[in-house]
């Protein structure tokens, strides 16, 4: 009779049954941290889709909850045994809680609130069909993908800000009114930024309405349009540049537990022996408040920018007088 090979569980299953194994023996307390995703992939060598897989698995299981501030957490009711199956089961609908269709807005909404407070990674057809309490294939109704869902994210958290029309007078004035506003969104929304590319942008339509809104900011300065969608495009990259590094350091908050503060101490044995060597007597000078206000940071650059780019308008209505 011949004999029959067992086909090995695939490396997220076997990743996931140790981790579940540590919290439901409780060596993983409610409330503990949970190792990042990142982290996962390099404690067990396996890709970040694979990692992303296992916390979504543990999550859907009831295991783990992300908390704000704190990252993803052992789920208070990690101690009570898991049914089998549950990791591919929608959560139950309430007695007495008639079932209603789906509609895009709050497929959106869950999507953007799982995005705000975990990431742009923990967002999946997966992971939000079981926040929602459907079968994943009805989520395909009203997105095709992932990319698709993404884009319409962009689109809805965009579309949030509204823009005046025709907005305060001149054109500085305007230009800085919709950096604050973009401003402002990423700061709510901290995975923005990496939703968006230069090189190759979606067609959001919200998107493209703050590109014409700025774009029209500058009518009547005489400049061709080469010059109007550059700006356009130079001012989203700048307040995309600083919303980055403020969201790679909220992520570094939550994935090591570690604020700014503690950071900036755990250094500065370090930063003191180079900083009183005499080598960078400027850079002694400066405190570390200052390097990390990002808001600050933004206004400096904002400012900056819009001098410069007064000078170039005035420079060219001379040419042109």
């Amino acid at each position: 009779m011949p004999s029959s090979t067992q086909r090995p569980d695939p490396p997220y299953r076997r990743i996931v049954a140790e981790i579940r194994a540590r919290i439901l023996s409780g060596d993983l307390r409610p409330g503990d941290r949970m190792p990042s995703i990142r982290q996962i992939a390099q404690r067990w060598g396996v890709a970040v889709a694979t990692a992303t897989r296992v916390m979504a698995t543990l999550r859907d299981e009831g295991l783990i909850e992300a908390k704000v501030g704190s990252g993803t957490v052992v789920s208070a009711r990690a101690g009570q045994e898991q049914p089998p199956g549950a990791a591919t089961s929608p959560r139950p609908r309430p007695a007495g809680v008639p079932k209603q269709a789906l509609n895009r807005e709050q497929v959106l909404r869950a999507a953007i609130a799982i995005a705000d407070v975990e990431g742009l990674d923990a967002v999946s057809m997966r992971r939000l069909s079981a926040e929602l309490g459907v079968a994943p294939m009805s989520l395909y109704r009203h997105v095709a993908n992932k990319d698709e869902l993404v884009t319409q994210m962009v689109d809805e958290a965009f579309g949030a800000a509204e823009l005046p029309v025709p907005g305060p007078e001149g054109w500085r004035a305007k230009l800085e009114l919709i950096s604050r506003r973009q401003w402002e969104l990423c700061r709510r929304h901290l995975w923005l930024p990496r939703a968006v590319s230069f090189t190759r942008p979606s067609l959001v339509p919200s998107m493209m309405a703050h590109t014409e809104w700025t774009l029209r900011a500058l009518d009547g300065l005489g400049l061709p349009m080469a010059t109007r969608i550059r700006e356009a495009l130079t001012l989203h990259a700048l307040v995309l540049t600083v919303a980055l590094s403020m969201a790679d350091e909220v992520e570094a908050e939550q994935e090591t537990g570690v604020t700014l503060d503690g950071w900036w101490l755990a250094q500065r044995n370090r930063a003191d022996e180079l900083l009183e060597s005499g080598r960078f007597p400027l850079l002694a000078t400066i405190s570390g408040e200052t390097v990390s206000d990002l808001d600050g940071l933004f206004e400096y650059g904002l400012a900056c920018h819009l001098d410069g780019f007064a000078a170039l308008v005035e420079g060219q209505a001379r040419t042109r007088s």
